[in-house]
């Protein structure tokens, strides 16, 4: 069952605040956090990162993030 509101159903800037909220939350849910809790932490970031790479597919890439 997922937790949150639907990712598609967000504004824009709604859904990059969540993002943004996770994304500082991360380190301290993978501290401290119970499993339960690191799962559904994942499992949302997941939700999330899907949605906007949905809806930002040719987003601006930095030449110098690429791994190989």
């Amino acid at each position: 069952m997922s937790e949150g509101v639907d990712p598609g159903a967000l504004s824009e800037d709604d859904l990059l605040r969540e993002l943004a909220s996770l994304h500082e939350t991360r380190h301290e849910t993978l501290r401290h956090g119970s499993e339960s809790a690191l799962e559904n932490h994942t499992r949302r970031v997941r939700e999330l990162e899907a949605e906007y790479l949905r809806r930002y597919p040719q987003r601006e890439v930095d030449p110098a993030r690429l791994a190989g």
